[in-house]
């Protein structure tokens, strides 16, 4: 009815004024003219900061991201796709493939892995870049069409992991702090780096889904450092050591084959797994072949500068003089258009 259209443009430019500081008159005057939602995007494209202007998201989507920083999209990968993924992911933990510059990460306190008795649980591979079979996920084309939406057309995959969230010993090591990806990155903008993150089976609060603080990738990046967790922490797992604990947060229920995208800033980490499962995810950070590296020395990053160093210097034998921004360089991969600058 034109009554209920008049509210669903009421909803939509309220919206949009919180994004854009509009006046109340004007959106007065575009509810009398009855003009569309696509309409007023036109006249204030600089409401939409966090996302482009494709035909892929909807007006409502858009306006989720910009206000929450990340957007649910639910069944996007086939359960097909996902078990050759965790095929893949049994084989190198049984070491039937070797991967190079696969970075295999264990946690702290489990002493029983999943596909190899009595060694430690691969808790997590990092840059997997270079196995053809889980690189598939990041250029996977019904992906690709909504980082897109983030980046522009030029797309490079930054980061790629596939994470197996252990079952927790009771000491609480398999929690993620709460943190900013961004941490890790030496390159910007921020705005133009998304996270597409896919559940391999169900995840909820009882294995340990994600958590989510929206709205808070409206702000800045925020110093990080190792959580004083009785426990102990596992490598790399730094935490943002001051955000409100009253902020509103939203637990990710998803199922298999439901992505999450979301932005870099957006302080987000998991909870403990409390099943006798392992909760396994795969994940991107792709960010647009036009963003560009920075020098981190002076800032909130130099502590993470100096892990990688440590790591690249024990694993690779590299010398102390390289940066962060020279262990990304080689990582990144071009996933559609043009390798402009990353």
């Amino acid at each position: 009815t034109e009554m209920s259209r008049a509210a669903d443009r009421l909803k939509y430019l309220v919206l949009l004024m919180y994004l854009n500081c509009m006046s109340f008159s004007h959106i007065k005057a575009h509810i009398l003219t009855g003009r569309s939602a696509q309409s007023v995007s036109c006249h204030h494209p600089s409401a939409f900061r966090y996302t482009l202007d494709t035909d892929v998201l909807s007006p409502e989507q858009r306006l989720f991201y910009e206000s929450n920083g990340y957007l649910l999209i639910k069944n996007l990968v086939s359960d097909e796709d996902i078990d050759k993924f965790r095929e893949e992911f049994e084989k190198i933990c049984r070491r039937e493939v070797e991967v190079p510059g696969l970075l295999v990460m264990r946690d702290i306190a489990i002493a029983k892995s999943e596909f190899v008795p009595d060694q430690k649980a691969v808790s997590k591979l990092q840059d997997f870049q270079d196995d053809p079979e889980l690189f598939r996920f990041c250029t996977l084309p019904q992906i690709v069409k909504y980082v897109e939406c983030f980046t522009g057309p030029n797309i490079m995959a930054m980061h790629t992991m596939l994470i197996n969230k252990p079952p927790d010993t009771g000491k609480k090591t398999s929690r993620h702090p709460m943190h900013q990806d961004l941490h890790y990155f030496p390159f910007r903008p921020s705005d133009r780096i998304v996270c597409a993150w896919t559940a391999m089976e169900r995840v909820d609060r009882s294995n340990g889904c994600l958590v989510v603080l929206p709205g808070t990738h409206r702000g800045t990046l925020k110093q990080h450092d190792y959580p004083a967790w009785e426990g102990g922490v596992n490598k790399m797992y730094h935490g943002v050591q001051d955000y409100s604990p009253e902020h509103p947060r939203t637990h990710l229920v998803m199922e298999k084959g439901d992505t999450v995208f979301f932005h870099p800033l957006l302080i987000h980490g998991s909870g403990m797994n409390r099943t006798q499962g392992f909760r396994k995810a795969i994940s991107c950070h792709y960010a647009s072949a036009d963003c560009y590296y920075i020098d981190v020395k002076g800032t909130t990053q130099e502590n993470i500068e100096e892990e990688v160093k440590g790591i690249a210097l024990r694993k690779h034998g590299l010398g102390d003089d390289i940066t962060l921004k020279d262990t990304w360089a080689f990582r990144g991969r071009l996933v559609k258009g043009e390798r402009t600058s990353l």
